[in-house]
């Protein structure tokens, strides 16, 4: 049995990812990180090694996590990583929610909701009257093949009958990058806002030049006074780990947020979708300033590989 656990992290922040992390892999050392609040846990030698029944040992990781970190968690179990994914997404707080029948779980939830099925997707199954999970289930495998391809259609039909060949991965490579800044006081100010997520976009970027990365899409999250978050995704035009490119994608998330005398306590930035950068394709452009900016780019980043990351900033953080 897998084990997802979803961890509320408003105030601790995923500097908190790796103990709790601990505190799973004293059950089980098949322990998979999924930033920015996710743990995923085979659990399969725990159950019958401590005696315990799925719901009975989330309990005990729960309180555990209460006790020793004030962190509260939703827990869903499933025979696969996917279904407990979906099984965590509907538990409540204080609950665990125990997929036992896959095949009644899934059969009335709408496609959207299968792993890897996005909006596009989804938009074109529902086209052809495929928006439950149970309907893609029992199309044709030829059928679903002809609507989003032979290896998406092949995937679709295994993810709707409840099969997902993925495994718990420990100590996988990351595949996203995250960093966050707390204003010392509420931010009123939309261009302090916008420094502080300049700020977090030069240490992404910097981050994934240092480890030839690059990503897809960057997820922008603010958090109020009230603590409540509000969050947005967009993705990148090409993967890129170009400082440039990236505030301008994370200037576009914020303006679309709209905050109008918003109090703002804290901003975070994750760039997710990473790849190797020696794999990612870039569109040539014949405007002399991106050439310029990007061998600037890389001075500045052998700069600070040597004398620290404050060597070189951008003048409006220097300010």
């Amino acid at each position: 049995m897998i084990l997802c656990i979803r961890f509320r992290l408003e105030t601790q922040g995923e500097a908190m990812l790796p103990r709790l992390v601990g505190l799973v892999g004293e059950f089980t050392p098949v322990v998979e990180a999924c930033p920015p609040d996710t743990l995923l846990a085979d659990v399969r030698g725990a159950l019958r090694y401590f005696g315990w029944t799925p719901t009975e040992l989330a309990s005990v990781v729960r309180v555990r996590a209460l006790a020793l970190y004030g962190v509260d968690c939703v827990i869903g179990v499933g025979p696969n990583p996917m279904l407990a994914r979906m099984a965590a997404r509907e538990a409540r707080p204080g609950a665990t929610r125990v997929v036992e029948d896959p095949a009644v779980f899934l059969r009335d939830r709408p496609v959207a909701a299968l792993d890897g099925v996005g909006r596009t997707t989804a938009r074109t199954l529902c086209s052809y009257g495929l928006d439950s999970v149970g309907r893609v289930a029992d199309a044709p495998l030829a059928v679903l093949q002809r609507l989003v391809g032979a290896k998406a259609g092949r995937e679709l039909a295994e993810r709707a009958r409840g099969t997902d060949r993925s495994a718990v991965v420990p100590n996988a490579a990351s595949r996203s990058l995250a960093a966050e800044r707390s204003f010392p006081y509420d931010e009123l100010d939309p261009t302090a806002q916008r420094r502080a997520l300049l700020s977090l976009t030069e240490e992404l970027g910097a981050r994934m030049r240092s480890e030839r990365q690059v990503c897809r899409s960057l997820t922008v999250t603010m958090r109020y006074a009230d603590r409540s978050t509000t969050t947005r995704t967009r993705t990148l035009p090409e993967p890129t780990a170009h400082s440039a490119a990236l505030a301008a994608l994370v200037y576009t998330i914020h303006g679309s947020f709209g905050l109008q005398r918003a109090r703002v306590r804290g901003v975070a930035l994750r760039a997710e979708g990473l790849t190797p950068a020696e794999g990612a394709a870039r569109q040539l452009t014949f405007d002399p300033a991106d050439e310029k900016a990007r061998r600037l780019e890389a001075v500045a980043d052998r700069a600070r590989a040597k004398f620290g990351p404050r060597a070189i900033v951008p003048g409006s953080l220097a300010a």
